[in-house]
């Protein structure tokens, strides 16, 4: 997981130190069940239960080839870092003191506009001031959000999963999508081969398996008996989510936008950051379409914002060496409200 930022850094202490292994455990487990799939799909379905030669070897291509992209995406969005609120966004110490020491909401309204006043920020809270984190101590660019978990303001931020431990955010958003995608294939796969020795299986009885000759067998049938439920079960629960985040990618929504709408110099906007699905789409995936279903960083052209609802510019991210900053509009395709 990506480390915190120095303002937003926690004390180490043998109590953190335990709280970041429990973190772990989520993915342990998902790690787990993986390779016990792959043993019992390669090792007990494919070597020493499938005959024929024609379906071993296909099975084993097709599985593999799903294996290896199913475990690409989920390494890269454990461990892709998320991205650090650029250091223009950072308060300098005499402005956090005359933000402290302000009396009023209207007088640290003021201090925040006029910092921001370069800075490319479109979205507001909900009294319509500049948004601030206390903690970081900068102000928010649009749609980054302070991650209790994390510690920082996280870039896009669209939630924190603890079966990554990690943010969901710009930096690993595209991961996130190619993993529930590739994981929902790695489960359909696996149900759909193993459906016809999992009947056959079944048919014979669980009370004969016991007490089956073969104990080696037994235990083998058993392992692809539970592999069929687990794939099912598996399935069932990401067909949902991953439906859900294909609807968000195509309105160009977080989920946390999606909870609650951004706000903008004119109001709420649920629709505020849409482009248009095509638009919307690369955002995410990038413009390059050969990488658009791999598990790489998709660097994306700066795309006008227009057909907003609220007619306002608003910006987006691009990756800078290792540096994520602000991608500001050009002068010439401004939208002013």
């Amino acid at each position: 997981m990506a480390s915190s930022s120095e303002s937003g850094r926690r004390p180490r202490g043998p109590c953190m130190w335990c709280v970041d292994a429990v973190k772990w455990v989520p993915v342990l487990f998902i790690v787990t069940i993986v390779v016990w799939s792959y043993y019992a799909y390669v090792i007990q379905l494919c070597f020493l239960t499938i005959s024929s030669n024609v379906e071993r070897v296909s099975y084993l291509l097709g599985y593999h080839v799903l294996f290896m992209v199913f475990c690409w995406a989920y390494w890269q969005t454990i461990f892709t870092q998320i991205g650090r609120v650029p250091a223009q966004f950072k308060m300098p110490k005499t402005d956090v003191d005359k933000l402290e020491q302000a009396e009023t909401e209207d007088a640290q309204k003021q201090i925040l506009e006029r910092f921001a006043q370069n800075l490319p920020v479109t979205n507001r809270t909900v009294q319509g001031g500049i948004r601030y984190c206390d903690k970081c101590q900068h102000v928010k660019p649009d749609r980054a959000h302070h991650c209790s978990v994390c510690g920082e303001c996280v870039l896009k931020m669209d939630h924190h999963c603890p079966w990554v431990n990690n943010c969901v955010a710009f930096t690993n958003y595209k991961f996130f999508i190619l993993f529930l995608g590739y994981a929902l294939l790695y489960c359909v796969f696996i149900a759909s081969t193993t459906l016809p020795y999992f009947v056959r299986f079944w048919k014979v009885g669980l009370i004969s398996l016991v007490l089956s000759q073969n104990e080696l067998s037994g235990i083998g049938r058993f392992h692809i008996l539970f592999l069929f439920f687990v794939a099912v079960m598996f399935g069932v629960s990401l067909i949902s989510l991953f439906c859900y985040h294909c609807y968000l990618v195509a309105k160009n929504r977080s989920t946390l936008e999606a909870f609650r709408a951004p706000i903008f110099r004119m109001g709420a906007d649920k629709d505020g950051f849409s482009l248009g699905k095509y638009n919307n789409f690369q955002e995410v995936f990038g413009d390059n379409r050969r990488t658009w279903f791999l598990p790489v960083f998709s660097r994306y052209k700066s795309i006008t914002r227009t057909g907003s609802k609220t007619q306002c510019q608003t910006s987006s991210y691009t990756a800078s060496n290792e540096m994520l900053e602000p991608c500001v509009p050009k002068n010439d395709s401004t939208i002013t409200c």
